[in-house]
Formats: C-alpha cells, sequence, structure tokens
C-alpha cells in the first residue's frame, strides 16, 4: 500500500530546504529528523489517499487491486497504521525546532485534505502540488528556523511541477473520472487541453526554479541542472501518449525521480562548488 519509491518524488527537495537552510555547517541531527519526518508524512499521506479512494479504487480497473479493495489490508490497519505515521511525524517536528512543530498541523491539513479535491474542483492538481511544495519549505525551517523569500520560489516551482505530470496522469483516468463525477483538468478540457495545461504548470514552474536558483546565489552549476531538468521536462511530454498508460508510468515514475535527484544535486553543488 506504501510505495515507498514514490517518496522520491518529494524527499530530495526537503533536502534541497535544508541545504540551502543551514547557516552554520550541516548538522546530521537536523537530517534525521527531517528523514523521519518526510517518510512518516508520506506514508500517512499515501495510506489516506488509499482509504479515502477506496471506493473509487474498487471501482476502477486500473486501481482494483489495491490493498484495500484486494482484501490485502483491512481498513482498520490501514487507520492504525496512518495515525501511528502522523504521530511519528508530530514527535519529529518537536524534535527539530518550535517553529517546525507550531506549522506541523498545516502540513497534516494539506496531507489529510488533498485526496478530497477530485470530488469537487479541477484544481485538484494544484493542490497535490502545493502539498507537495511543503517538503522544501519543511525542510528549510528544520535548518533556518524560518522561512524567507527564496526557499518560496522552489516550492512554487515544486507545486507546478507536480501538478503538471498530475495531469499527465490524470489522463489514464479521464473516462472513468467523468463517468463517476470526479474532477480533473483532464475531464474539463480533454486530452489536448490537459496537455497544454501541462504544459503550461511546467512552464511556470520552470521560470520559478530559474528565479530560485537566482535569489540563492547558486553558482552555474545549478545552472546547468536547471537546462538538465527543462531537457528531461520536454522529453516527459514527448513520451507521453494518452493512449498508451506504459508510456505515462515511464514519465510518471522514471522522468520525475531523475528530476529530483538532478536538483538535489544540482543546489547542494551549486552552493558549495564552483562559486
Amino acid at each position: 500500500m506504501i510505495k515507498f519509491e514514490h517518496t522520491i518524488f518529494a524527499l530530495p527537495f526537503a533536502y534541497i530546504g535544508m541545504v540551502m537552510g543551514f547557516k552554520s555547517g550541516f548538522s546530521f541531527k537536523v537530517f534525521l529528523l527531517v528523514s523521519i519526518a518526510m517518510a512518516s508524512a508520506r506514508s500517512a499521506a499515501m495510506a489516506l489517499n488509499r482509504i479515502i479512494d477506496r471506493k473509487y479504487d474498487a471501482l476502477n480497473e486500473r486501481t482494483k487491486n489495491r490493498e484495500i479493495p484486494a482484501g490485502k489490508i483491512k481498513l482498520s490497519q490501514a487507520y492504525i497504521f496512518t495515525a501511528i505515521s502522523i504521530v511519528i511525524f508530530e514527535v519529529s517536528t518537536y524534535f527539530i525546532n518550535d517553529l517546525a512543530f507550531r506549522l506541523s498541523p498545516i502540513a497534516l491539513f494539506f496531507v489529510i485534505t488533498y485526496s478530497y479535491t477530485k470530488r469537487f474542483s479541477l484544481l485538484c492538481h494544484l493542490y497535490l502540488g502545493a502539498t507537495d511544495a511543503i517538503a522544501p519549505l519543511g525542510g528549510y525551517v528544520a535548518a533556518a528556523g524560518e522561512l524567507t523569500e527564496p526557499i518560496w520560489f522552489l516550492a512554487i516551482f515544486v507545486m507546478f511541477w507536480i501538478a503538471g505530470f498530475d495531469v499527465l496522469y490524470a489522463l489514464q483516468d479521464e473516462r472513468f473520472d467523468r463517468e463517476h463525477g470526479l474532477h480533473s483538468i483532464p475531464v474539463r478540457f480533454g486530452t489536448k487541453g490537459a496537455l497544454f495545461a501541462a504544459k503550461l504548470f511546467h512552464g511556470i514552474g520552470f521560470v520559478f526554479l530559474i528565479l530560485s536558483i537566482a535569489e540563492f546565489g547558486l553558482s552555474w552549476i545549478a545552472y546547468a541542472g536547471a537546462i538538465v531538468v527543462l531537457g528531461l521536462l520536454v522529453v516527459e511530454h514527448l513520451l507521453v501518449d494518452p493512449n498508451d498508460p506504459k508510456k505515462i508510468n515511464i514519465a510518471f515514475f522514471n522522468i520525475n525521480s531523475y528530476i529530483s535527484l538532478v536538483l538535489l544535486f544540482a543546489f547542494v553543488l551549486g552552493r558549495y562548488c564552483c562559486g
């Protein structure tokens, strides 16, 4: 039920935020606590998503074999796992710093509510993006104990990047969502409109990625990483075929994993090398 490999979309950005927030050198304690907070928050988010969407998952041919509708995991077990994950998240933020702990309910609010948004709004993709955008903000708060302008630019990039590929991923369920009264950009605007929206979101996101690099004053390595990311986004859009779920999954999992890792190395090296 919990696919830890999905954490690779958000975890590198928590680490980027953390590294950008360090003012007096690396802290293994902060690194460990950020890792625990991210893993537990992501686990809670995925478990809640499976719990909340269990009725639709059972009806959807693509998702009917997921653990809850298939009866592999009991609903009570999923709730217990979610509760434990939330407790671990809260405890980890408590030991990070006061601001992280005080802001943690906001993160949980997004984690708990994002699965409901497709029931009433086509902006569900942006809401998911905003939920994942908490990762760099949280990492920065953990290291710096504050929120400053440059990290918001990176968070906005994450929001539009996630929203863009979530639109592409939603192409798989366009017909199902329409038949069951669920909302998405593919449902509202069709395949062509969804492809355009995904390109638009990724274009906006790239602008904010460049702004974040400039505001942090990173070296040319970070800009080189951004160019690689732009190339990967182009490949992603060329690869996506609405009639071939396998290609959508390759774009969703493989390409976006590469983007996360490229930016992690680009930001870290951009801060500490070739300045």
